[in-house]
């Protein structure tokens, strides 16, 4: 353990909490925060958005890192239980510092690109471009499926389906039940579907971790104080002492 700390120490950060809160990973819920009357925040300017804009973050960043300080984290990506409390602890952070899930993020990305369009094609073809752009797998087939209702709706009322023609959405949205029920999937299910996303992610955490945390000791294997000592196994380090 010794030989990782001191060489960790004087590699990049192995920061759960730096991951956690990396761009891709999250986004600030500022946007369209309001307040309790539902009226937005007042905007602001120049030098006033970017002390703001600092402050959240930093405020956002020493919260999650206070909460990962006290959770023990196994880098051990292949281990179930590891995982498992992993994505626990970063639903902790996401709670205390007011951050997006996963699930919550995709949902605001699909209401902001999808708000102004007005037909029903090109608001699909909208959902499978954010899904591709998210790097989400489509492994039911739903899509297709959701195109041919469309197909078959258009058909019907012989033009094409507008998101405002309530008798139109409401032809196809029976059709989506349909296939909803053919899938087997159940509205009531959709939590638990958000916390298998939410593995997922945690998994995929975990690997970036272990591959940080390989990278930085096979590097610092080379020099010349540590070529004698052996290199640990990655899920015996405690993120812990490096943060």
């Amino acid at each position: 353990m010794a030989f990782a700390s001191r060489m960790l120490s004087k590699s990049k950060p192995l920061h759960a909490g730096q991951i956690l809160l990396r761009p891709e990973h999250n986004v600030s819920v500022r946007s369209f925060t309001k307040d309790a009357k539902g009226a937005a925040p007042p905007a602001l300017k120049g030098d006033e958005m970017l002390k703001s804009i600092f402050l959240e973050v930093k405020n956002k960043f020493e919260t999650a890192l206070g909460i990962v300080k006290k959770e023990k984290i196994t880098i051990d990506p292949d281990d179930p239980a590891a995982v498992t409390q992993y994505a626990k602890v970063m639903k902790t952070v996401r709670e205390k510092a007011n951050l997006f899930s996963e699930s919550q993020r995709i949902q605001y990305t699909i209401q902001t690109k999808t708000r102004d369009i007005p037909d029903a094609r090109t608001y699909l073809l909208t959902l499978k471009e954010i899904r591709i752009k998210r790097g989400l797998p489509e492994e039911l087939g739903a899509e297709a499926m959701m195109m041919d209702a469309l197909e078959k709706v258009e058909k019907e009322i012989k033009k094409p389906l507008m998101r405002n023609d309530k008798k139109g959405m409401a032809l196809l949205t029976a059709e989506f039940d349909k296939i909803n029920q053919k899938l087997g999937i159940r509205k009531e299910d959709l939590p638990k579907y958000e916390e298998q996303l939410e593995l997922k992610i945690a998994k995929a955490q975990l690997e970036e971790l272990k591959k940080d945390a390989l990278e930085a000791m096979e590097t610092q294997k080379k020099r010349e104080e540590f070529k004698d000592e052996e290199v640990p196994d990655v899920k015996s380090l405690d993120v812990r002492n490096f943060l």
